[in-house]
């Protein structure tokens, strides 16, 4: 009996020791404890869970950044390109930006054998004179000022980015009536180095930068003729848009074009110039590009 009872109590002293070392400084033992805070499950998009990454390729004269966001893993690369003449055809900007949306959303329409880089904003100096930022924007932030606006088509150098290229380059060139600057060489400025490095560094098969305004899709050449390439995805994207296609823009000469200049170094590339300056005709464009993504598959 009496070694029950030595028995009974050294359980109870052992319990009791047992209950003092689990207890935390609080008070409370680990069942009374609130389990600490975890992450959540579903893990934040970075470039190793999202489906497209972006860098930033330039700056600007202002030292703003041109971003390119890429989709995609084939080896195939197509470019796209808007705001090049920033706020004054501030609607290409902005549709670029929705193209960038729909890819996010929608990265299975890009075959697995392409690429597809946008560049929504080459001139970000030029679209912020006119919606004060190069961020996400809307037709409400426009300049109601029609001297912004036009302003707005050159960097912060008064430069036309698109008489700044290697075709054809002058110091002076023409836009519609008007004598414009195409800088003091070609490639003087950041904004059209930024594109021929990567260029350089990336040789892409296809190029397609919008402009407006005039409606329709025109192929490209530097001298060395239209190449069958670019002719037929001329055809493909007009037709699959609904823009009428053209040869070659006629209106009046252009020189230094950025995407003549594309032609000069063998990529297949067009300038689709949307019909107004205010809308982004994103459905047309959106069917232009999977007959293009179809095409190069």
């Amino acid at each position: 009996m009496k070694n029950i009872t030595i028995g009974i109590v050294a359980i109870a002293i052992l319990g009791f020791g047992i209950y003092l070392f689990t207890r935390d400084s609080s008070g409370k033992t680990p069942v009374e404890q609130v389990p600490a805070a975890t992450e959540s499950t579903s893990t934040p998009a970075t470039s190793e869970t999202k489906d497209y990454t972006q860098d930033v390729i330039g700056s600007s004269v202002e030292g703003r950044d041109i971003v390119a966001y890429h989709f995609g893993k084939g080896t195939k690369e197509i470019l796209l390109v808007g705001g090049i003449h920033g706020g004054y055809e501030w609607n290409t900007a902005l549709l670029g930006q929705e193209v960038v949306d729909y890819l996010i959303k929608n990265p299975v329409v890009i075959p697995a054998s392409l690429r597809v880089t946008v560049v929504p904003v080459l001139n970000p100096d030029g679209l912020n004179k006119v919606v004060g930022t190069t961020g996400a924007f809307t037709e409400k932030d426009v300049s109601k000022s029609d001297a912004t606006v036009v302003a707005g088509r050159f960097n912060a150098h008064d430069v036309d980015l698109n008489r700044n290229f290697d075709c054809d380059w002058q110091a002076k060139g023409t836009w519609q009536n008007k004598t414009v600057s195409g800088g003091a060489s070609a490639f003087s400025e950041p904004e059209s180095q930024a594109i021929r490095d990567y260029i350089k560094d990336h040789k892409p098969t296809a190029a397609v930068v919008w402009y407006s305004s005039a409606g329709g899709v025109y192929a490209s050449s530097c001298h060395n003729g239209v190449s069958s390439d670019t002719e037929a995805i001329t055809d493909i994207f007009a037709k699959a848009s609904g823009y009428p296609a053209y040869e070659s823009f006629d209106f009046y000469a252009t020189t230094g074009d950025m995407v003549n200049w594309f032609a000069k170094n063998n990529i297949a590339a067009i300038s689709v110039l949307l019909t107004n300056h205010s809308d982004t005709e994103f459905s047309k464009n959106q069917a232009g590009l999977l007959a293009l993504f179809d095409h190069y598959k």
